[in-house]
């Protein structure tokens, strides 16, 4: 930045001798107390001839006008949609609508999964009250709640991740990850790893083990930088990826992996995962920055097409009397073909035509891809060949979904 300097009349030679770097002759000619406090402190001006110290911002910032600002420019946080790498970071997005899981490998918000070896660990959804969420001006929503207890051997484990389609993500690039966190009690750690995996077919896994973390009582924002490996000389499979996985308990035989944070009992929340290039962690942001975009992208690897008593899902026909065939327009492209999840049970699903309501409890998968599903039932249809209908669910704990989930 170059300050350019006026020469009055008034002002004496000896002014311009004594001014340092930092200050600047006033009006009369005096000489002003320095206003650089630090590095890349900014020389700017509220009004003619009245110039001002803008303060650096926070790593990350972008620097913009503002007329409304007293010198007429501010730091704001960078916010660029596709910059976060991890979907749902800020836990918005539950399709599953769980309550509650315990299951090691199972899905709770979208994208998000727990596994564990021993003892019980359990997560749960929580909301937060409006106006504590821990970034002002971002009202986060929703986060989980995960209770670790009963875990004491070296097999012993537990860990909170996602995980990111395609193992070329990122990789060979200095990365940062970042989320905030807190404990119910105590100061549990949690051990941060990035690992890559080469799919179905491909090489052995690779594991970055990041570091541990340590949590207090109160939201925090935790940041690490790392270098993804690269992939060179990898062979790459069908299926491959990268997994962020947050550790909240690890045994002796787990200790490397888990940035040795050993055997905890504890209950950690978490909010705001984002994965990023670059040295610094800037302001979150989900990956896509809408709502419509980051469920969409959710729903490239789980789609729930119904799960509300009469909810009609899909439109299908008599092939016979004794066959109904379901066609499925998919929402979105899924990341492959998708496997069909549902409750079965009495009378769950109805196939409401002219004539009549035939009430079935399952379905076999007949055409799948991943843009369009055919599903049928043929084993409690009795109708006329022809008849066209609706599929809908007909019992309130009746749900159909699609999924392609790594």
């Amino acid at each position: 930045m170059l300050l350019a300097l006026t020469s009055h009349s008034q002002h004496s030679e000896a002014s311009y001798h004594n001014m340092t770097i930092g200050r600047i002759p006033s009006v009369e000619g005096g000489i002003q107390p320095t206003i650089f406090d630090a590095k890349a402190d900014i020389l700017t001006a509220t009004a003619a001839d009245t110039p001002a110290r803008l303060a650096v911002g926070s790593d990350g910032d972008t620097l913009v006008a503002d007329s409304a600002a007293t010198t007429g420019l501010r730091w704001q946080g960078n916010f660029a949609a596709g910059k976060n790498v991890i979907i749902n970071g800020d836990f918005r997005i539950n399709q599953r609508a769980f309550t509650s899981n315990t299951s090691s490998g199972s899905y709770n918000y979208d994208r998000f999964w727990q596994s564990n070896s021993g003892g019980t660990v359990t997560t749960t959804p929580n909301v937060f009250t409006p106006g504590t969420a821990p970034v002002a001006g971002y009202e986060g929503v929703n986060y989980p709640q995960i209770a670790v207890t009963g875990q004491s051997t070296a097999a012993h484990y537990a860990h909170y991740s996602q995980s990111i389609e395609d193992c070329r993500t990122l990789a060979g690039q200095t990365i940062t990850i970042s989320f905030w966190a807190k404990a119910s009690s105590g100061t549990p750690k949690i051990g941060i790893e990035w690992q890559q995996f080469f799919g179905s077919g491909g090489s052995s896994a690779v594991s970055t083990p990041v570091g541990a973390v340590t949590l207090s009582t109160s939201w925090a924002r935790y940041t690490a930088t790392i270098s993804s490996p690269s992939i060179s000389g990898k062979t790459i499979g069908t299926g491959s990826g990268v997994n962020l996985n947050l550790w909240l308990s690890a045994g002796s035989d787990s200790a490397t992996r888990a940035s040795s944070i050993g055997i905890q009992t504890a209950t950690f929340q978490i909010w705001g995962v984002q994965v990023e290039a670059g040295s610094v962690a800037t302001a979150f942001q989900t990956a896509t920055g809408t709502i419509q975009g980051e469920l969409a992208a959710c729903q490239r690897c789980y789609v729930l097409l119904g799960n509300t008593l009469n909810q009609p899902m899909a439109i299908g026909y008599n092939y016979s009397a004794t066959l109904a065939i379901f066609g499925i327009h998919l929402p979105v492209e899924m990341r492959g073909n998708p496997t069909i999840s549902s409750t079965t049970g009495t009378n769950y699903y109805g196939f409401v035509r002219n004539g009549g309501t035939d009430n079935f409890n399952s379905f076999t998968l007949d055409v799948v891809g991943n843009k369009f599903i055919n599903i049928y039932n043929s084993t409690e249809i009795s109708g006329t060949a022809g008849n066209a209908g609706t599929l809908v669910i007909s019992n309130s704990s009746g749900f159909l979904a699609a999924q392609a989930e790594l």
